[in-house]
């Protein structure tokens, strides 16, 4: 529902954003946190990203398509970056941005090793907080490298609080935020707290970058002129760029401690460390600080002008000592966004800012952040709640990212460099429409630092609590010409753009219009319109790509659920051999029922012409529900182990069940319609048409049901799930039982039930093995770094309490099951939603020894005054114990937790509204 309490400060830069009056997210958090190691940057014949491009290379290695920086600072083009560099005086190298394994490294794939947290963030980066734990002493590179190098598949990761580097606690709190005086003006305040029990030193540079983009003449309209930053004062710095404009950078009047010096070097790579052979020029380049610092190169950096420039201050804490500095970015000429800057127009002296003024502004983005989310978190919610929703939001907004690929241009090459290999263009031959230079939301930063179709449908649903313009073009956005292929496919993810993921876009634009629905229920009908001639385009595709044999039984392929398969569901399979799966069945079942609503929704506010569409989507929705249930007998499922299985078919009409008892088999319950009685009155095509269907095709009628509940809105309904009555009573009998899917901490991806009866299946000679892996996985299958064999994951959980509450709708308050399986307590179908919610929940907020079963049994975040207030988001948790597990700023998806508490506090028929 949308927010109908007195707008905040925050909304009203929300509404002269949306308005274009003011460009108040021109500037954001977008810096990646990793940009090495990615597709986009791999120049190599065999497509080794981790090789090619390895940690210590981002250091003298120019990148091609963006920067990459700690807890940073860009403009929605990544043009000008801010960042925050560190030394210790024992760490080999300056600590310019977060280390981490690549996936040959880790013995579960890629993985961060560092302690960094996203605190808080407004929507439109009005106030930003991040925090990043350094350690006092070398870092531990080589030590993490080779333990986890020595570990298997059946032991954890080995991360940095393992080795003991914080103990004591020798290390530094690194506080970093922003708050924006004006749309182009932004202070900038470093904090850092030496928590040890000594003396410490700290060597800190808030730098300064113009992104590299005339090495490779970058097809941005810049012309021939190279950006440059120049000194303009004894500490300040004029930085130009001939669309972005010119800004002043400088330490803010009033600082208790100046900077020794000024720094300059030039953003380019260093050839003499890419080439030992390099005999050309001698020349500055991006690692210039780290060998002046270091290494003590004197002539590794420069004075007057560069592209790379930083401040240097040399700090020395005493123990639980802090110092603080203020730093401001400005805008000074007279350009408006999207205009070229004048060579010719004179400096504006910017408003005048000192260190009380710098507070004072610190300070009222501060309370006006409170204020914003004192809208947005239940006033019921407890203060460890809020807490969580809290950082839940600010690592869903830390995670937009600035995401720079043109297609094309990465497999031709560009001018100025070497022809790529032709193995390079066989990699993503198809895409070469795919045009991304835009601010995107991201899985993590770190961990998966490019977009993710299915995440994103995900992320969308939080997102549009806070910022519900955003959610709905970057929903948009994916479905454009420049993202979208011809044929009607969405891009998956740069590591394979032709990868198919569940076709989840169509649920979330359905929900994140439901969102904002006015007092009339009525929403944003032109961004719905939108989004759904679109979604047609990848309905069709869907159709006519994963339906091999045209019998409403649909492939996919692993389906963005990795692992979770007998064997890997990508593969090609020999020939006559098809698979059906019950997942991929199931996901267009509930495509279709959601393009049925936005259908009949724009029927009646927009044109009876999507009558038509909408007859046809009810009529394919009932067209899948029958294979499902009967193609062959009884379809994909299995009488008698009551369940829904994949199920391999041969040439010859021989069928083989893969009896994995996993989320595959819990999806079909994803897809349950309401045809609400107000919803089809007056839309005579469409009743004419349906009434005639379930007439003259009786065997379908009957997976069409009559609401006969209390709820006068809902009484009389028809409705329509994939899932028949007696069918859906026995899989929630798994669901709910605590020895099957039910965890403490919600619903597993797999049931209990194969960790002391492992599947075992032989195929054509090669044996697979599917057995309960309640955490890290124990195969390297899809990178080794997810697992959906037992853990706990936020998007399927949401999507089966979403469907919990639409049955709740048509069978009444006084349907009940036993829950948990076994325990002989009856519950409405409500009340198991809310208490699997709270289990969902409960993974962040402490016990009363203070443990959050997310962080483990780490006993600094129970009782150390610095940690026991963070909270990481993961990929997935632990379906014992509930420990996080994969991607830990997950911010993504797992920043549900907020919509899920905002739910436990929200009036029932306000969430049924929503619905």
């Amino acid at each position: 529902m949308r927010n109908t309490k007195p707008g905040t400060a925050e909304d009203e830069r929300l509404a002269q954003n949306k308005a274009r009056t003011t460009n108040w997210q021109r500037w954001g958090t977008y810096l990646p946190e990793r940009q090495w190691g990615t597709v986009r940057e791999d120049y190599s014949y065999n497509g080794d990203v981790w090789n090619s491009f390895p940690y210590e290379m981002g250091q003298y290695r120019a990148y091609r398509w963006g920067e990459d920086g700690l807890l940073g600072w860009t403009d929605r083009q990544c043009r000008l970056c801010f960042s925050t560099v560190l030394w210790n005086g024992q760490d080999r190298t300056l600590k310019e941005r977060l280390f981490g394994l690549g996936n040959p490294e880790g013995n579960h794939g890629e993985d961060v090793k560092e302690q960094f947290y996203y605190l808080d963030s407004l929507p439109t980066h009005s106030y930003c907080k991040g925090l990043y734990k350094y350690p006092q002493k070398a870092f531990p590179y080589d030590q993490l490298r080779k333990e986890n190098k020595r570990r298997g598949y059946d032991q954890p990761e080995y991360e940095l609080l393992d080795t003991g580097i914080f103990d004591n606690n020798r290390y530094f709190d690194i506080f970093i935020e922003y708050a924006k005086s004006d749309a182009e003006d932004t202070l900038i305040r470093i904090t850092a707290h030496n928590r040890g029990p000594d003396a410490a030193s700290l060597t800190l540079l808030p730098q300064l970058t113009l992104r590299n983009n005339w090495s490779w003449k970058n097809l941005e309209a810049t012309g021939n002129t190279r950006p440059i930053i120049t000194q303009s004062g004894l500490f300040r710095v004029r930085a130009e760029h001939k669309i972005l404009g010119a800004y002043r950078f400088e330490p803010v009047d009033g600082n208790s401690l100046l900077p020794e010096r000024l720094l300059f070097t030039e953003n380019d790579s260093n050839m003499h460390r890419l080439d030992p052979n390099y005999s050309g020029p001698e020349h500055l380049s991006k690692d210039g600080f780290d060998r002046y610092l270091v290494h003590g190169e004197q002539n590794a950096v420069k004075e007057g002008n560069g592209t790379k420039c930083a401040l240097l201050y040399r700090l020395q804490l005493d123990p639980g000592v802090s110092q603080t500095l203020y730093l401001r970015l400005v805008r000074i000429d007279e350009g408006t966004p999207g205009q070229y800057a004048s060579e010719s127009r004179p400096d504006l002296e910017p408003p005048t800012m000192d260190i009380a003024r710098a507070k004072g502004i610190f300070i009222t983005r501060k309370e006006e952040a409170d204020d914003f989310y004192a809208q947005h978190i239940p006033q019921e919610a407890t203060a460890e709640e809020c807490n969580v929703s809290r950082q839940a939001f600010a690592g869903l907004l830390w995670c937009k990212q600035f995401y720079y690929f043109i297609a094309e241009r990465w497999m031709s090459g560009d001018p100025t460099q070497i022809p790529p290999p032709p193995e390079r263009v066989k990699r993503s031959e198809e895409w070469r429409h795919l045009f991304c230079r835009d601010v995107l939301s991201m899985p993590d930063k770190w961990e998966y630092p490019w977009f993710a179709a299915w995440d994103t449908a995900f992320h969308m649903i939080p997102m549009a609590r806070i910022d519900p313009e955003f959610a709905k073009n970057q929903l948009l956005l994916l479905l454009r010409e420049w993202y979208m292929h011809p044929n009607g496919q969405m891009p998956a993810y740069e590591f394979a753009f032709g990868d198919v993921n569940p076709p989840v876009h169509g649920w979330a634009v359905w929900h994140v219009y439901r969102l904002g629905v006015d007092e009339r229920g009525l929403g944003d009908l032109d961004f719905l319109e939108r989004a759904f001639q679109k979604l047609m385009l990848n309905f069709t595709w869907w159709v006519n790509r994963n339906d091999e044999n045209g019998h409403n039984l649909f492939g996919g392929g692993f389906l963005g659920l990795d692992n979770i398969g007998v064997f890997d569901r990508s593969v090609t399979l020999p020939h006559g051999v098809s698979l059906h799966q019950a997942d991929g069945t199931a996901w267009m079942g509930l495509y279709c029922s959601v393009m049925l609503q936005i259908a009949l929704e724009l029927a009646h506010h927009r044109s009876k012409a999507y009558e038509d569409i909408a007859s046809k989507f009810f009529e394919h929705y009932i067209a899948v529900i029958d294979a499902i249930n009967s193609v062959g007998g009884t379809g994909l499922w299995d009488e008698e182990e009551g369940f829904y299985f994949d199920q391999l078919q041969h040439e010859d009409g021989h069928t083989m069940a893969m009896k994995v008892r996993s989320m595959v088999g819990i999806a079909p319950l994803f897809a349950v319609c309401i045809l609400k009685n107000d919803t089809v009155e007056g839309l005579k095509d469409f009743e004419r048409r349906t009434n005639w269907f379930l007439r003259n095709k009786e065997q379908l009628s009957e997976y069409v049901s009559t609401a006969k509940v209390a709820n006068e809105e809902i009484n009389g309904s028809q409705w329509i799930a994939i899932a028949p009555h007696d069918r859906f009573q026995r899989i929630l009998l798994r669901v709910l039982d605590e020895a099957e899917f039910l965890s403490p901490h919600g619903i597993r991806a797999l049931s209990r039930h194969h960790d002391a009866h492992p599947l075992r299946v032989e195929l054509r000679g090669q044996r697979f093995t599917v057995r309960y892996t309640p955490a890290e996985g124990d195969s390297g299958m899809f990178g080794g770094n997810s697992n959906w064999r037992g853990p706990v994951w936020f998007p399927m959980n949401m999507l089966l309490l979403n469907a919990l509450e639409r049955y709740s709708l048509v069978y009444g308050d006084d349907y009940k099951l036993e829950y948990p399986t076994g325990s002989g307590q009856q519950r409405s179908l409500v009340e198991i939603a809310e208490d699997i919610a709270r289990r969902l929940v409960n993974l962040f907020l402490p016990d009363k020894d203070g443990h959050r079963p997310s962080h483990g049994r780490e006993e600094r975040y129970a009782t150390d005054l610095y940690w026991k207030d963070l909270i990481l988001f993961s990929e997935y948790f632990d379906g014992d114990t509930g420990r996080g597990v994969g991607a830990s700023h997950q911010t993504g998806w797992t920043a549900l937790a907020a919509t899920l508490i905002e739910a436990l506090y929200t009036r029932r028929e306000i969430r049924n509204r929503a619905q």
